[in-house]
């Protein structure tokens, strides 16, 4: 069971239009359809999916760092990322030289 910081992180990035991402800054829970002036560009569909693993990840690994029963899966899911390969979300989160999920920030 995900913790309510996890569930809420899920909620915002499943919620949020990914698709202009890399073309403007949008407040959390964007949706494109609301947007009064939409961006010329967007992402398709795939890279979209990238934008939206990506955001996942960086989250998850602040998570998976504080709850040591925190489940990547579980999370991604809820995201609204789905495992296309098996072991790929766990294969995401940086370890440390004993296997355990580094704490947040640059690698040393």
């Amino acid at each position: 069971m995900l913790s309510r910081a996890a569930r809420e992180f899920a909620i915002e990035i499943a919620g949020h239009d990914w698709s202009d991402a890399p073309y403007r800054a949008d407040r959390a829970g964007h949706q494109r359809a609301h947007d009064r002036r939409p961006s010329e560009g967007h992402l398709d569909p795939a890279e979209t999916d990238c934008v939206r693993l990506n955001a996942m990840w960086i989250t998850a690994q602040v998570l998976a760092h504080a709850d040591p029963q925190f489940d990547v899966v579980e999370y991604a899911a809820a995201c609204g990322v789905q495992e296309r390969r098996p072991g790929i979300l766990r294969a995401g989160l940086r370890l440390d030289r004993d296997g355990q999920v580094s704490a947040p920030g640059p690698r040393g």
